[in-house]
């Protein structure tokens, strides 16, 4: 059994982590103040499988057995537009970059391969894809006009990660007890902040600061996909801003440093959230890999 105190920095055997190895939790919840949950997450496993038609062979266990995790899959969206857009948007964006992902062999390829590039173009293929599916349902639809949403998708091929940002909902990686923000938020004030326009606590003041530059749906989609090196006991966050405006990440660190299960730490972090003042729709996926050679 690991302790709180040191799961964080866990250093476990040269291997990829079983299923059962994998903590992992989601949460989503309207807020204090919303009457809707414009909010969706969704955490899967990409496997291949060999499904047998017809064999001669007296022993099919070791060929039909549960198939291998390729990578692992967790994406949250948070949509933007009122009413029901909103909802509709991260909905929809998350199930056609799921069906993308489940029907692309290319996506299969690349969690096999050493290319960064392959895996890079894969996840930005997806994402472009599902903004010209939501352009083309406002098109088709005048209700459907102005949905948006972010899209923050965390795929692990271990021992990689890639990480595809549209937005500003957040991806946060825990090492060795140090928390970093490893997405950058696609906002217009982040925009000014790297042009030097602005400081960032000037900027975080603004309504800019909630303005996307960049969503799925909306007038512009930069997918932006960076690949990072995980480990065992390494803790990865994936958050809408829902909790970031209320918790902050001196917060979100001391949870995740002292953290006895995903599950425990997303209901305290939720729960934190809403003491703050629980303005918006919070979201949020928790995920470590934990040795267990019992």
């Amino acid at each position: 059994m690991i302790g709180p105190e040191t799961a964080a920095t866990v250093v476990g055997p040269a291997r990829k982590p079983r299923d059962d190895e994998i903590d992992v939790y989601g949460l989503t919840h309207t807020g204090k103040i919303r009457k809707e949950n414009q909010d969706h997450f969704l955490i899967c496993a990409l496997k291949k499988q060999m499904a047998v038609r017809q064999t001669s062979l007296p022993n099919l266990d070791s060929i039909t057995a549960e198939p291998e995790r390729l990578a692992f899959l967790m994406m949250v969206a948070d949509g933007v537009g009122g009413g029901t857009k909103g909802a509709d948007a991260s909905r929809l964006a998350l199930e056609a970059v799921t069906q993308y992902v489940a029907h692309s062999t290319r996506c299969y390829y690349a969690a096999t391969s050493q290319s960064d590039e392959e895996f890079t173009e894969a996840l930005q293929e997806g994402a472009v894809l599902c903004h010209a599916q939501l352009l083309r349902q406002g098109e088709g639809n005048p209700d459907c006009r102005g949905m948006a949403t972010t899209l923050t998708l965390y795929l692990g091929a271990w021992p990689r990660a890639y990480l595809l940002q549209v937005g500003d909902s957040r991806c946060y990686l825990l090492r060795q007890g140090e928390l970093t923000q490893i997405t950058r938020d696609q906002t217009m004030a982040e925009d000014l902040v790297d042009l030097g326009v602005m400081t960032r606590a000037d900027a975080s003041k603004t309504r800019l600061a909630h303005t996307l530059s960049s969503s799925i749906g909306g007038r512009s989609a930069t997918p932006v996909v960076t690949r990072h090196t995980v480990a065992w006991g390494n803790v990865a966050l994936l958050c809408s801003d829902g909790l970031t405006n209320h918790v902050s990440d001196e917060r979100i660190r001391e949870r995740l440093r002292s953290m006895t299960s995903a599950k425990q730490v997303c209901e305290d972090l939720l729960e934190e959230a809403l003491e703050g003042g629980g303005t918006d729709n919070i979201t949020m996926i928790v995920a470590r890999a934990l040795p267990n050679e019992s």
